[in-house]
């Protein structure tokens, strides 16, 4: 089948073309009303990074763009895996091209989450600082995925200090779990006081607010999950029930849903608890059916 709106392309690489259609300027049209960049990893099967934030965003009525920082067949957890991080010249040009479609003129968010080697995030972080020193009203939240306590840290030994000192300071918003915030302020936080002082002192320049998850495991009942909502003159507690599961990318679920509460207009502490409630449920339908994966066909996002 001939698709004459479609690039041709060989090796990954646009070819010229002399067809009527690809001497449109297509720069000149208005971009798409983009809400969100999502920047994370990306798989074809399952629900992690990009692949549980864009549908999760998109069934909040949301335009997403999704950045793959890698692409993988599912998650390292099977005995099978193929893919890998996306080719740091790839990932350049991407953002780069992002700008060139004027991509960013509507775009209110962006959402980092599991990020590549250090060289593809030096070009993230350097593209960060110009993009919104560019756009100051963009809000940059993000959820410093690092690793948890069960598994430890499972991304490069060189990126837990590029989180701290390069891109913690850029953002609106952080959503770390507890073992993460650990990892950001270098000691353990057990107890709801030790998590509050300890995101307090990323609270610094424009950072606004820190929503932790899984937070003070000491104090938590059983069967329960604690949430922190920390800004520097409030702290509210949120709890919501545990569901066990083997699934991955609860984390980026939550992140998801509370980004799209506050771009709707949410206050924070209600984005949060929106964002609870829907993990929750999505938790629930999956662990009904039996899965390893989350399952987000659960409705729409309120």
């Amino acid at each position: 089948m001939n698709d004459a709106g479609g690039p041709a392309s060989r090796g990954g690489v646009t070819a010229h073309s002399d067809h009527a259609a690809d001497r449109i300027d297509r720069d000149a049209y208005e971009p798409l009303p983009v809400d969100v960049i999502s920047i994370q990893s990306q798989v074809l099967y399952g629900c992690v990074g990009n692949s549980a934030a864009v549908p999760t965003l998109q069934g909040m009525g949301l335009n997403v763009v999704a950045v793959p920082t890698v692409l993988l067949s599912n998650v390292p957890h099977y005995d099978t895996l193929h893919g890998g991080p996306i080719p740091t010249e790839w990932f350049a040009g991407f953002l780069a091209d992002l700008e060139r479609r004027n991509a960013l003129r509507h775009v209110r968010a962006i959402l980092l989450g599991y990020l590549g080697p250090p060289e593809q995030t030096a070009e993230l972080v350097e593209w960060l600082e110009r993009i919104l020193d560019e756009h100051p009203g963009l809000m940059l939240i993000v959820d410093p995925v690092m690793g948890d306590h069960d598994a430890g840290v499972y991304v490069h030994h060189d990126l837990p200090p590029v989180l701290r000192d390069r891109l913690v300071p850029l953002a609106r918003g952080l959503a770390p779990n507890a073992f993460e915030l650990e990892q950001l302020v270098g000691e353990p936080l057990p107890t709801r006081d030790a998590t509050v002082a300890a995101a307090r002192t990323l609270l610094t320049g424009t950072t606004e607010w820190v929503v932790v998850t899984s937070a003070a495991p000491a104090q938590t009942p059983s069967g329960t999950v604690t949430v922190l909502v920390v800004t520097r003159d409030a702290v509210e507690e949120i709890g919501h029930e545990l569901v066990t599961t083997i699934a991955r990318g609860t984390g980026d679920l939550f992140t998801a849903v509370l980004t799209g509460g506050l771009l709707h207009g949410l206050s924070l502490v209600d984005a949060t608890r929106a964002a609870c409630d829907h993990t929750v449920a999505v938790l629930k339908r999956t662990a009904a059916l039996g899965c390893g994966e989350l399952v987000l066909d659960v409705g729409p996002v309120r």
